[in-house]
């Protein structure tokens, strides 16, 4: 058996070699004392000054660090980012309370606060960092398009992520990311991003399983079946295996007798394991340099990773072991078919297993992750505003009818649709926070014109957030907490998001751009459809939850979207509804017909 260090054990071991350094000169200064002047030095001095080391080190470098950075700001023309003040060394209060907070309370609490006293742009100065946050339109964009070689995922993102995401294109840079976007954009060209024979099975049987248990009087978890239906369709499209996740047991109501829970399935197993995954590496970034400390005594992705290993490995390894021999039977050129998946075209690129796994599992996360949540939020939003469901069904009847296909052609006939589509991703972006390094010094417009611009330090991680920019009254008008999707059609689109672009970020933007967005586009909007010719009501069932995933009964005393919610979100690397959405749906045949009996 191998034993593998911990996160934990690797910090520890590079921290003990840093107190060798003062261990050795207090070493030296006793012996010198002694030998030269008969000065016996007592051990515990010794200890305590070797102990005062490291912070006292620490505070100097800080100190140094701030001396220099205000020099630079001067000579650029520009200051220092307004910080968040804490009561403890390294703003560790506040470090630790942010933390709390994203279990506790909703996406952003506490940072509408520091909003409104330091401006859109401010560093948080965490455990003696420059981690600047930004909710300006104008500095994500250098982010991400006008700066973009400047801002890399860096080290610290790479390192808390790499044991899940490993060296996949999210969490690559340089050479390594230009690698894996070249041999993955040719696979999401138009002629791929149509394909809806995938979407057809895989909606089918979504709508089946939604009917055999609203047939039963039970409200069922909306999440978990899109969930369901995004990884099988995200399975099929990638690597031609249907995982057939749709048909596993679904999860019971909390307000009905729960029979003996059987055995999970793999599929289950799978997706559960890589959501715990996911929680794990976004703590891990949240606490900065410290979170190795938490993870002394085991890895805590690795029990995880290993049971998403045992569902992709055998899969990797069988498509190389396929390729190598239709290469030994019948070398040829490489043309990409209709019939190709995503892992077929990489392994006309390279048969690294790592490289393999690691690419598809990026994939798989973004593809799974951004459906599941829009289309989860979408009808959540629906419920709460049966108006907008109506409307959408009157299109959808209109262009496409009660029961054919959805086709590309009919999907670009439907501006509501793609507005509703658009409005759930502004208030609830499947990614409501990111972050990236700075390589070199930089400086960004000041938010208030009359103010100098903002020094960004060479090293800085500058983390930003579309979900705050997308509820920003500022930037997207006095209604912007409201879901309307109608401000994506009328004059609103022009005022705000046609002046400037960057104001909706959904699927990032510049040379990370998703690949897959116009597949998801295509993906959530036939689902969409789907759905909505087989129901034509949407009712939470809020009693269906547990309680402790419920929002507390505090949020209705917080001003804004806060105080409406009836679901809590969340996240990890993606957004999720905490629990999930309980709901039942009256089918649209049965509905119609009772319209019919009133009248």
């Amino acid at each position: 058996m191998i034993l593998r260090a911990t996160p934990g054990i690797i910090f520890l071991r590079g921290a003990l070699s840093g107190l060798l350094l003062p261990c050795t000169i207090a070493a030296f200064l006793r012996f010198f004392l002694a030998y030269q002047y008969r000065i016996f030095a007592p051990i515990w001095a010794l200890v305590i000054a070797v102990v005062l080391f490291l912070p006292t080190m620490v505070v100097a470098r800080r100190t140094y660090y701030l001396w220099r950075h205000s020099r630079r700001a001067a000579a650029l023309g520009a200051r220092l980012a307004p910080s968040v003040r804490g009561s403890l060394p390294g703003n560790l209060d506040v470090l630790l309370d942010s933390v709390k907070k994203d279990h506790s309370s909703y996406p952003g609490d506490g940072q509408w606060e520091w909003l409104s006293e330091l401006g859109s742009t401010f560093n948080l100065n965490f455990l003696w960092d420059d981690v600047i946050m930004t909710y300006d339109p104008c500095n994500i964009k250098a982010i991400l398009a006008t700066d973009f070689h400047n801002f890399v995922k860096g080290d610290k993102f790479r390192h808390s992520m790499f044991s899940v995401l490993g060296s996949g294109v999210f969490n690559a840079d340089n050479e390594m990311w230009k690698f894996h976007r070249t041999m993955t954009r040719p696979f999401f060209h138009k002629d791929r991003t149509s394909d809806f024979d995938i979407f057809e099975r895989h909606a089918s049987s979504t709508i089946y399983r939604m009917k055999q248990r609203f047939n039963k009087g039970y409200a069922l978890d909306f999440q978990d079946l899109v969930s369901r239906f995004a990884l099988d369709s995200a399975c099929d499209f990638l690597f031609g295996n249907n995982v057939r996740s749709i048909f596993d047991a679904l999860p019971s109501p909390h307000n009905i007798p729960r029979g003996r829970a059987g055995r999970k399935t793999s599929a289950q197993a799978f997706f559960e394991s890589l959501g715990r995954a996911q929680m794990v590496v976004s703590e891990r970034f949240k606490l900065g340099w410290l979170w190795p400390l938490t993870e002394v005594f085991e890895d805590k992705t690795a029990r995880s990773m290993r049971v998403v290993g045992k569902v992709l490995d055998p899969i990797v390894r069988d498509a190389i072991d396929e390729y190598k021999a239709k290469l030994a039977r019948a070398p040829s050129t490489k043309k990409m078919n209709r019939d190709e998946t995503l892992l077929d075209h990489l392994l006309g690129v390279t048969t690294d297993p790592k490289v393999l796994k690691d690419e598809i599992l990026n994939i798989m996360i973004a593809g799974r992750d951004t459906t599941a949540a829009t289309l989860t939020f979408l009808f959540y939003l629906l419920a709460e505003n049966p108006a907008m469901l109506e409307r959408l069904r009157e299109e959808i009847m209109t262009v496409v009818g009660p029961s054919a296909r959805p086709t590309p052609e009919a999907i670009k006939k439907m501006p509501f649709l793609r507005a509703s589509i658009n409005e759930t991703l502004r208030l609830f972006p499947p990614v409501p926070f990111n972050a990236r390094q700075a390589i070199h010094e930089t400086t960004w417009p000041s938010p208030d014109p009359a103010e100098k611009p903002i020094y960004i330090p060479a090293g800085a991680t500058t983390m930003y957030s579309v979900f705050m920019m997308h509820r920003r009254t500022d930037v997207w008008g006095p209604d912007a907490l409201k879901f309307d999707p109608d401000r994506f059609l009328d004059a609103r689109q022009q005022a705000y998001l046609g002046r400037n672009p960057f104001i909706f970020l959904p699927f990032n933007a510049g040379p990370r751009i998703c690949l897959g967005q116009q597949y998801a586009y295509n993906q959530m909007s036939f689902m969409i459809i789907r759905l909505l010719q087989n129901f034509a009501t949407v009712n939470l069932e809020p009693d269906a939850q547990n309680p402790n995933a419920r929002p507390p009964a505090w949020w209705a005393q917080v001003p804004g979207r806060q105080s409406l919610e009836k679901l809590w979100p969340k996240s990890h690397l993606t957004m999720y509804a905490n629990g999930g959405l309980w709901v039942k749906m009256g089918e649209a045949k049965k509905e119609e017909a009772a319209r019919a009996s009133d009248a």
